[in-house]
């Protein structure tokens, strides 16, 4: 009995600082954002304004804000979609197929996880640079001398050249996560395959698929998540909203009105609603992609 109470107050102990450091700078600051969303509050005066639930009905009818949602969703959906099934795709291409250099092809597609978001926006703004970018230079090859386009000053373009630049940066890392679940999935059972008469695409969605459900299935629900902070940090640095706000998205909205603006209440009621967001999209993505896990 004494050991064992002694193990409880050791390891008590060890986790007690972690817990104190996690309510301070996360449960704390989350539940302030609840109450300062109930506030009219410019951020800076001592002067605060109760307002109950106004601010988010306020919400609800700003288009800007609806816009800044939509947006969010739209990238989102393509940048998870297509990240994942290129980072899959160029993982099993890899693995399965013997190439020579593979470690080579790693460290080439891992780069662009280890660059900033600042370096990564000044290389995508470079390339589509209206007069001398990449992009139209070689466009202009087929298009001739007609006007040249306005990736990031164009509405209707602006969002999907953001999303480029983000499925760029994530592929890398992504892909290096799936070689190596990969790598663990028995030879012997493409082996086996192969004396049935599968093919490598039907292997691919029979066998590797299945094996490594687990981790994309974890991969998923962290890179969703995490792509709304990143959405953020390109749009401040690529395109800061623009133009007239056609790029902005959940954080960099909530952003301007909190720190730009002076609504902080405003933004932080902007910030439960991203909280909420996030929750329920975690909970929907856990939810949908749960299957029973296979053993071999």
């Amino acid at each position: 009995m004494k050991k064992g109470k002694a193990r409880s107050v050791f390891i008590g102990v060890c986790v007690l600082p972690a817990v104190i450091l996690f309510f301070i700078f996360m449960i704390i600051p989350t539940l302030n954002v609840f109450r300062m969303s109930l506030y009219k509050w410019g951020g800076y005066s001592k002067h605060k304004q109760f307002v109950g639930l106004s601010n988010f009905k306020t919400l609800m009818g700003d288009t800007n804000f609806l816009r800044s949602f939509q947006n969010t969703v739209l990238l989102i959906v393509i940048v998870t979609i297509v990240t994942m099934a290129l980072s899959l795709i160029f993982a099993a291409i890899i693995s399965r197929e013997k190439i020579k250099g593979e470690n080579f092809y790693r460290i080439i597609f891992y780069i662009p996880n280890i660059l900033s978001v600042v370096v990564i926006s000044a290389i995508f703004s470079a390339i589509y640079d209206p007069n001398q970018g990449l992009l139209n230079s070689i466009l202009g090859i087929f298009r001739g001398d007609k006007d040249p386009i306005l990736w990031l000053g164009n509405q209707k373009l602006v969002v999907y050249s953001l999303i480029i630049a983000m499925i760029w940066q994530a592929i890398g890392y992504y892909m290096v996560m799936y070689m190596a679940s990969m790598a663990s999935v028995p030879e012997s059972l493409y082996e086996s395959a192969d004396l049935e008469g599968a093919g490598k695409v039907q292997q691919f969605f029979s066998i590797t698929l299945p094996l490594i459900w687990t981790n994309i299935r974890t991969t998923l629900s962290f890179f969703v998540i995490s792509s709304i902070n990143l959405s953020f940090q390109f749009v401040k640095v690529l395109t800061r909203g623009g133009p007239n706000g056609a790029s902005e998205v959940f954080l960099s909205y909530m952003y301007d009105q909190a720190y730009t603006n002076s609504s902080y209440g405003y933004g932080m009621a902007i910030g439960v609603i991203v909280f909420l967001f996030s929750f329920g999209l975690s909970a929907l993505i856990n939810v949908a992609t749960k299957r029973e896990p296979l053993e071999f």
